[in-house]
């Protein structure tokens, strides 16, 4: 009976054991010239990311080489450039700025204040609008019951947070000339003025240091004033958040002056 031929062995068996050496040193070449590359830069901030990114890649989480390639945590802390640094600032209070906004529209939403409350989060930092009857009396300066829901909370939040605050008073077009007001310049500007006293005297956290009033007269509209809806959308207070960062593209982040908080 002839005997069954046995296979013969795999021909490419023998010739595949040099895949596994081979690849192990391309490995390590490759290593080796991004370590080399990296050394040569002086970004000492990249290397260092890039360092974690080929371990993760090569050594799947246990030690390795690159972990002594960069900087530690803290030299890495000292090389941050004061471009991240302000970059960081200012995501961090634009970040403060948003959950102020959030607690201000909560409030405003469970009080029902939607008329004579809103925000908005502008370039020049988080705007608090509030209508002249939340406040005042037609042609008066003289807080009405109304503002005493208003008040505490927004001094609550102003004391919780450093920017400078800035409080304007707006009118609508129609002229008033009174012994106390002579024009709408003076009407806004003692009601921009008697407010922020008021907020700073419900709220002795307050640090008056951080505020301003000034009043705007029929000059800053923010509706038409040939309607009564418009002009009552004009006749306003606002209270003005003040960034202390404000971000330009071209250049970068930079710190605000209390002149560009008025001049805007």
């Amino acid at each position: 009976m002839a005997k069954k031929k046995r296979p013969a062995p795999h021909e490419e068996e023998a010739g595949e054991a040099w895949l596994l050496p081979y690849s192990d040193l391309m490995t390590l070449l490759l290593a080796l010239f991004i370590s080399l590359f990296a050394i040569s830069q002086t970004d000492q901030t990249k290397m260092a990311q890039m360092a974690q990114a080929f371990s993760a890649a090569f050594n799947m989480g246990g030690p390795s080489f690159f972990d002594q390639a960069g900087p530690s945590v803290s030299q890495q802390r000292e090389l941050m450039s004061d471009e991240d640094r302000g970059n960081q600032a200012y995501l961090a209070e634009n970040q403060t700025l948003e959950q102020i906004q959030k607690e201000m529209e909560e409030y405003i939403r469970q009080n029902n204040l939607q008329d004579e409350l809103s925000t908005q989060l502008e370039e020049e930092g988080l705007m608090i609008r509030i209508k002249e009857r939340a406040l005042f009396p037609s042609g008066s300066a003289d807080l009405v019951p109304e503002s005493e829901r208003i008040g505490p909370i927004v001094a609550g939040l102003l004391a919780s947070i450093p920017e400078r605050v800035l409080i304007s008073g707006h009118t609508d077009t129609d002229p008033i000339s009174t012994a106390e007001f002579p024009s709408n310049w003076e009407l806004s500007s003692v009601r921009a003025m008697t407010f922020m006293k008021y907020l700073l005297a419900i709220n002795d956290k307050l640090n008056p240091a951080r505020f301003s009033a000034i009043g705007y007269g029929e000059y800053r509209p923010i509706a038409k004033n040939d309607t009564d809806e418009g002009k009552q959308m004009n006749r306003r207070v606002e209270i003005l958040i003040a960034r202390s960062l404000r971000f330009n593209p071209n250049e970068g982040v930079s710190k605000t002056s209390e002149a560009d908080v008025v001049v805007k």
